[in-house]
């Protein structure tokens, strides 16, 4: 898998406001396009910041509201585009019922299949290059944080030791890439490790969801590429935040800095930080001393290959 993109369809807790929309993550996973959350209105920002529509899947974090009726409309979308392939549908009990009422709400059937799936904290969903983990989390109902998990990429190519060990350009180095011995025309046979490092690491993708700062998120966020850590409030909210089983960014980043994060992006946002988050991102670096921003609607994110 070379490309890993992120595309945040929508930042704000809760309601929408002038400047965010609900809850919605696209991610471009190499061919794949997946959705993580797919809160009202997020087709229309689907349109306006050039993700596409050929979504392959859902993983829904939990089913208030604001994190799933977008789906409605989306799928309608897909059958008046002419969708034939299927589309799934992922989150926590009691996906299948929700997700099933929502999909055929107000018609009888769409032109291509839906399929429904139930996740519970510590399944997963394997996919070509990546696996989807599901982590469970401390939200008001059962809810879902997710870790995207890239496979191992083969070590390096030593290009000059291929060269000094004699073996000749060409389609044999693939196969050695690739992990294949190779026998030479002079009837030498060349394993992998003589000339291929070892494995890299794959890269690690941690969204949160909605939730309490929790354990399972900071062992599921060990060494991660980037945290998307929900942080909805302030310090001067933290009792709301208990109340609500929300996070506080200072919060939130406290969940990045035990887990060793490399990266911390802030996402659903109250209302009352919607144009300054400044409050936020300052809390937040007083905690966490890695890279860190707060989310904005059409905010796009490259996450590098891991050496």
């Amino acid at each position: 898998m070379s490309i890993l993109r992120l595309t945040f369809l929508g930042t704000s807790a809760a309601q929408p406001t002038l400047h965010r929309n609900l809850s919605g993550l696209a991610v471009k996973a190499n061919a794949d396009l997946l959705l993580f959350d797919c809160g009202e209105g997020s087709q229309r920002q689907m349109v306006r910041f050039g993700t596409g529509f050929t979504v392959d899947a859902v993983f829904f974090t939990h089913f208030h509201a604001d994190h799933y009726l977008g789906i409605i409309g989306f799928l309608r979308t897909l059958g008046m585009m002419g969708r034939d392939t299927p589309v799934q549908l992922y989150g926590p009990p009691p996906a299948r019922r929700l997700l099933n009422q929502a999909v055929h709400l107000g018609v009888e059937s769409l032109s291509f299949p839906v399929e429904f799936h139930e996740l519970r904290d510590g399944d997963k969903v394997e996919r070509r290059g990546y696996t989807v983990h599901a982590v469970g989390v401390d939200h008001r109902i059962n809810a879902l944080g997710y870790v995207l998990q890239e496979d191992e990429r083969p070590g390096k190519f030593n290009l000059d030791k291929a060269k000094a060990m004699g073996i000749p350009s060409g389609p044999v180095y693939g196969q050695l890439q690739r992990g294949e011995p190779v026998t030479l025309p002079d009837g030498r046979t060349i394993h992998p490790d003589e000339v291929v490092g070892d494995p890299r690491p794959g890269r690690r993708l941690v969204i949160s969801g909605d939730t309490r700062p929790c354990q399972s998120l900071v062992r599921a966020a060990r060494e991660a590429d980037l945290l998307i850590h929900e942080a909805t409030f302030s310090d001067d909210e933290q009792a709301r935040a208990l109340e609500t089983r929300h996070s506080t960014a200072r919060e939130a980043a406290q969940v990045a800095r035990e887990a060793g994060a490399r990266r911390l992006i802030l996402t659903h946002l109250s209302s009352r930080h919607d144009t300054d988050p400044s409050r936020l991102l300052t809390q937040a670096r007083e905690e966490f001393k890695g890279p860190v921003e707060v989310a904005y609607d059409g905010l796009t994110v490259e996450l590098p290959l891991r050496d």
